[in-house]
């Protein structure tokens, strides 16, 4: 009996099992994007009272235990996935739909955000230009490359990963020594960059739901499960990416906060929009000069760039799904270019969604997306007590009570405590996103009459998508 791999789609095009664990972990460290630790740090530090690492600290404590579900679900439903698919195979297709409705709203927007970024990249370093013109270009730019090919490199991730973080390690070490120096906070070791008389768990609270942010992405590897040679190691490259991720947010904040202990240095004659937008050119300017700042900022601007051609096409594609579905009017999302073979209609619309990022802030955005997440993170916890607990009756013995109910409630619980403290704004959008998505599911269902079609971002629809591997019989 031999494996042969068959393809889902028209055009025959297949992918192999040939993702290693490394592989899989450095491509969800290359979706996180660790230079974005500079890019919020200035809007964490003024929410947190300038205890930045803590706020990292406590999102990390909260992604591990959601990561171990994630790891958990995925191992019992190895295909690729994400938490719209086991919360449908787990719980119900109309919950299933919710989830994936509300985390729409991330696809939607992180082609946003990381226009933003590079807009405040290309700002600082030419102030003279309107920042609509950066915005503008950078649209044209990724919209024009995903219209004639949605293929990407996994080696071109890996390339601009390495390149981001050799330039954060040089960023580490010339901090280092300018602490040393007498700069900053003159000291390599203190604890005021996690606590001091004027910090509060609430205000601590509420950067770690700014931060959660930057681990968006490390749930990305679950779409490799078809593609990884041994299926078994997801769940620990979940994790991994998880804490690889979080330690470099860690050191990186950590540095930044001990050189630069008031955040008001990012806020030259009290102007907010130097902390709501990008901070990493100040950074860099500030550490190591124009030369520094244009390294780091050049690290910044490739890392950004793969994740918002990567973001761009995935929405596009996920709009694609839902169109052939039904879910969306089919003759315009669901539509795919004879000539380039791309869906055309849902590029250039998720082109000109991203023109919005021209009045918006980067920490607004960042609050959407971050409900959206928060949301989907949130109910693989209690997939994982759904599946295990429930379909699968494992709560008899402590231990299955403890790894399929204790730890997955308390992700869920730890998910919605960062949840309830998000932006106010923040909750009102996301929750008329939610009550839309509601009511579009009373309607193509007809009333909860018809089963709700799927729309899973992995679904086949060209032919250049997942596979699944299915037993041949050679003899």
């Amino acid at each position: 009996m031999a494996l042969k791999t068959k393809p889902l789609a028209q055009g025959g095009g297949t992918l192999r099992r040939n993702l290693g664990l490394w592989a899989i972990v450095g491509l969800g460290l290359g979706y996180m994007t660790p230079t974005v630790v500079f890019d919020t740090f200035g809007m964490v530090a003024r929410d947190t009272n300038n205890v930045v690492p803590a706020a990292y600290l406590v999102a990390l404590v909260v992604m591990v235990f959601t990561a171990i579900s994630y790891g958990k679900i995925a191992g019992a439903i190895p295909s690729a996935g994400s938490a719209y698919t086991y919360v449908r195979e787990s719980i119900h297709p109309n919950l299933g739909f919710m989830v994936g409705w509300t985390s729409l709203i991330d696809y939607v927007l992180l082609p946003m955000v990381n226009c933003l970024i590079v807009k405040s990249y290309l700002e600082a370093m030419f102030p003279d230009i309107p920042a609509w013109i950066w915005v503008v270009l950078y649209c044209i730019l990724v919209t024009s490359i995903i219209y004639m090919t949605m293929r990407g490199t996994s080696n071109l991730n890996v390339i601009l990963l390495i390149f981001s973080i050799i330039v954060m390690v040089v960023f580490v070490v010339l901090v280092v020594a300018q602490l040393m120096r007498g700069d900053g906070a003159a000291t390599i070791l203190s604890v005021g960059a996690f606590l001091h008389d004027d910090v509060t768990f609430t205000a601590v609270l509420t950067g770690a739901t700014i931060v959660c942010f930057s681990f968006i992405g490390f749930d990305a590897v679950t779409m490799y499960a078809e593609e990884a040679k041994d299926p078994k190691v997801m769940p620990k490259a979940i994790l991994l990416t998880v804490l690889i991720g979080g330690g470099i947010f860690l050191v990186s904040s950590y540095v930044s906060q001990l050189r630069f202990p008031d955040w008001n240095e990012f806020a030259p004659g009290g102007d907010m929009q130097f902390v709501e937008d990008s901070t990493l050119p100040i950074i860099g300017d500030l550490v190591g000069g124009n030369v520094f700042m244009a390294v780091l900022t050049a690290a910044g601007f490739c890392a950004t760039l793969a994740s918002g051609l990567a973001s761009h096409a995935s929405v596009s594609r996920m709009l694609l799904v839902m169109g052939r579905n039904n879910v969306l009017p089919q003759k315009a999302f669901g539509y795919i270019n004879p000539r380039t073979h791309t869906p055309t209609f849902n590029i250039v619309l998720v082109g000109a969604i991203s023109l919005l990022a021209i009045p918006f802030t980067l920490e607004l955005i960042a609050a959407w997306i971050n409900y959206g997440a928060l949301i989907a993170f949130t109910f693989v916890n209690i997939s994982v007590i759904a599946w295990f607990a429930i379909r699968k009756g494992r709560r008899k013995t402590p231990a299955d009570i403890f790894n399929f109910i204790v730890m997955p409630t308390i992700g869920m619980l730890l998910t919605g405590l960062l949840w309830v403290n998000l932006h106010q704004d923040a909750l009102i959008g996301g929750l008329t996103w939610t009550a839309i998505g509601f009511v579009y599911l009373l309607v193509i269902t007809r009333g909860f009459r018809r089963k709700v079609a799927a729309f899973d971002e992995n679904q086949a629809v060209t032919g250049f998508n997942k596979v699944v591997k299915v037993p041949v019989d050679e003899s």
